[in-house]
């Protein structure tokens, strides 16, 4: 059963490397609070971990199946 990652963007953006913005933009995210569900693949682990320290981020399984 594939996993479902529910993210959400705590921490502003102000004051961040662009580096960082870019990872945060790429996931979708565009304001804060704003809550995006990504599939759980490498690619989205590996943004993830980039910037933990600014998102909260929820594992649930996948309803749809």
């Amino acid at each position: 059963m594939p996993k479902t990652l529910r993210i959400t963007l705590k921490k502003s953006m102000i004051g961040r490397p662009e580096k960082h913005r870019r990872v945060v933009h790429s996931l979708g995210l565009r304001k804060l609070n704003k809550t995006v569900v990504l599939k759980d693949t490498p690619t989205v682990r590996g943004m993830i971990r980039k910037v933990f320290h600014m998102l909260e981020v929820e594992e649930k399984a996948d309803e749809t199946e």
